[in-house]
């Protein structure tokens, strides 16, 4: 039991709470051994110090760990944790001491984030998961359940969004065929308009020629044709 907790690579403890072996040391001899794996479960670096006389002394390492464990509960409440909270809940009196356990928790990946010096607080952007309490289950369902009522409303107002997009661009297209319609019946107005003018100028045309042609032609008068002996022969 106090390799598991120390082990560096676990940090997920609830899989061996639930073996029955484990839960038979509740309430026997070895408690404090099923208290100690409770606490690494779901506790903190504070309940430890404050449950310590109940707890197995633990070791420079497992203390490591657990304030490590302790960083993660405090990100899951805040992405901003002020170095005074830090302080307060790893029990530490010194910020050098607390900037370099937060280090080797963002180097171990149990973290990820980065230490603002300016307004002196850690800002997490990662933190793994711990083991959830029975107790725990209700609060994360009403959260979930929030969670995805406000999916839906959002997903609701995209598809109205859509709906109101699709409208317009379906009257837009209707607009744009009634103008290209329009457009195409004024061009073959046009064109008839067009032939038909040509036709008239055509005729106008040939109407003016003939004309013209009957008012210039002279009567012919002839009397005689000349033969190829130069001889003219009379016309009867």
């Amino acid at each position: 039991m106090a390799n598991v907790i120390e082990q560096t690579s676990v940090h997920v403890f609830g899989e061996l709470l639930d073996m029955p072996n484990v839960i038979e040391l509740e309430n026997g001899p070895h408690a404090p051994y099923y208290r100690a794996l409770n606490l690494f479960a779901y506790g903190t670096y504070r309940q430890y110090l404050k449950n310590k006389a109940q707890l197995l002394d633990l070791t420079p390492m497992q203390k490591k760990k657990l304030q490590h464990l302790t960083i993660v509960t405090l990100a899951t409440k805040s992405k901003c944790i002020p170095y005074s909270v830090l302080l307060q809940e790893l029990d530490m009196k010194n910020v050098r001491d607390l900037e370099d356990l937060i280090i080797e928790a963002i180097y171990a990946d149990i973290i990820h984030g980065k230490l603002d010096l300016k307004n002196s607080q850690l800002e997490v952007d990662y933190a793994i998961g711990r083991d959830i309490q029975p107790a725990d289950l209700g609060s994360i369902i009403s959260t979930l359940q929030e969670w995805c009522d406000s999916c839906e409303t959002v997903l609701s107002c995209v598809e109205m969004q859509i709906n109101r997009a699709n409208s317009e661009k379906n009257r837009r297209l209707k607009h744009k065929e009634a103008i290209e319609q329009e457009i195409h019946n004024i061009k073959k107005t046009l064109k008839t308009q067009s032939q038909d003018t040509d036709e008239a100028m055509a005729t106008d045309t040939r109407d003016t020629a003939a004309q013209t042609g009957d008012k210039g032609k002279k009567p012919f008068k002839g009397k005689g044709i000349r033969s190829s002996s130069g001889k003219f022969w009379q016309k009867s």
